[in-house]
């Protein structure tokens, strides 16, 4: 087993504090924990809420004593998980640390129960990426241009992770017929299993078609009246059942980028898979695999560093549109255009460059050894592109 790209800062935050890891189902949140407890802790103790002889000792307090890591996974499908664990802590945090796991946001609920404020810290798990399977520890710095790798199995893991995707059993087995099953099992069990353990939805065959309706519209506009027109649903079901698949982290959305001197024309997110090898458009997949990354290395300055580092994508009054926008409180960082091909500069892109004083832009393609700079625009190879990320 080999260590995950947060392993490092989740070992710091545990002498301090609970430490949470949410993320999508099989992600390797269970496998990270049980390797800081083999690695950094004497004897460590693991509870999972959906084993009935470990759930009957979390409900009557029957832990070891000499324990002194408890990692409890998938605790928040117990209802009174909340005050649960700030009892527990509260009570025994010079005694144990805590490391709490789970396939659904552990931010899922919020009325109800004592708060847990201040109590934790919260880090979301991603799949692998090119640099982490590279295993060169990120070195991004806000608000600098990134520093890209030259390495000649950049391309080939790249290569890997748009056919596999990034998560660990097919991307390490790499086998098509292993990805299809993976792909089918990993649905029907998030939606049978994990979403039905804690949410009641009545129609529970309609949401598993909307599974399958959502690689479809990647990368495009994402309208929830046109959804609810095929479905025949009410707007308010329609925009629950996404929600839902969203906090189970099955995908995730981004918004366009407003401000003083910025307006979009209209409000639509657009929609991305975590998995992006479920996405059968090359073009889509494409910028999938981009959007992935880039949030990863968001969600890291922010739950590792405490930057408020935020994704959102470009679209104007006119219809002039680029795929991604990084943001720091607010301000533009850098933005990026995916392109299979084209290696003339976007003329959008050089248009919201100067629109918004945007310090740093990069056009990225698919084909290999692309890396020149034009009109203040990098133009750059993915593989090489991501691997300046996380």
């Amino acid at each position: 087993m080999k260590n995950r790209y947060l392993y490092p800062y989740i070992v710091k935050d545990l002498a301090k504090k609970m430490v949470f890891v949410g993320g999508p189902r099989q992600v390797g949140k269970t496998t990270l924990a049980k390797l800081i407890g083999q690695k950094k802790y004497q004897k460590p103790l693991y509870l999972n809420w959906d084993n009935r002889g470990d759930r009957k000792k979390i409900i009557s307090n029957q832990l070891d004593y000499e324990s002194d890591l408890l990692i409890f996974d998938e605790i928040h499908k117990y209802r009174q998980w909340k005050n649960y664990l700030k009892g527990e802590f509260d009570k025994n945090k010079e005694r144990y640390n805590y490391l709490i796991t789970g396939s659904a946001r552990l931010d899922l609920y919020k009325k109800g129960g004592d708060s847990l404020l201040g109590r934790y810290h919260y880090y979301r798990l991603h799949p692998f990426s090119l640099r982490e399977v590279l295993e060169i520890e990120s070195d991004i710095e806000i608000n600098k241009p990134l520093k890209f790798i030259n390495n000649k199995r950049s391309n080939g893991i790249f290569r890997d992770l748009l056919t596999y995707g990034g998560f660990p059993e097919p991307f390490l087995e790499k086998d098509d017929v292993a990805i299809r099953r993976f792909h089918n099992e990993r649905v029907d069990r998030l939606i049978k299993e994990d979403i039905r353990d804690l949410r009641t939805i009545r129609d529970i065959s309609a949401l598993q078609i909307l599974a399958e309706v959502l690689p479809s519209k990647v990368g495009s506009l994402f309208s929830l009246n046109a959804l609810r027109e095929d479905f025949e649903v009410a707007h308010k079901t329609i925009a629950l059942w996404v929600e839902i698949l969203e906090s189970f982290y099955y995908h995730f959305r981004i918004y366009p980028f407003t401000s003083s001197v910025f307006k979009s024309l209209r409000k639509e997110p657009k929609i991305y898979l975590w998995d992006w090898s479920q996405v059968e458009d090359q073009a889509a997949k494409l910028e999938n695999i981009v959007a992935s990354h880039l949030l990863k290395a968001v969600h890291f300055l922010y739950d590792v560093y405490g930057y408020k580092t935020e994704l959102y994508f470009l679209r104007d009054r006119d219809g002039k549109e680029v795929d991604f926008l990084v943001t720091v409180d607010k301000k533009p960082w850098f933005v990026v255009e995916v392109k299979s091909k084209d290696k003339e500069v976007s003329k959008n892109l050089i248009y919201f460059v100067g629109k918004l004083h945007i310090p740093y832009a990069y056009q990225v393609i698919e084909e290999e050894g692309i890396d020149f700079k034009k009109d203040n625009v990098r133009v750059i190879s993915i593989s090489k592109f991501l691997s300046g990320l996380v």
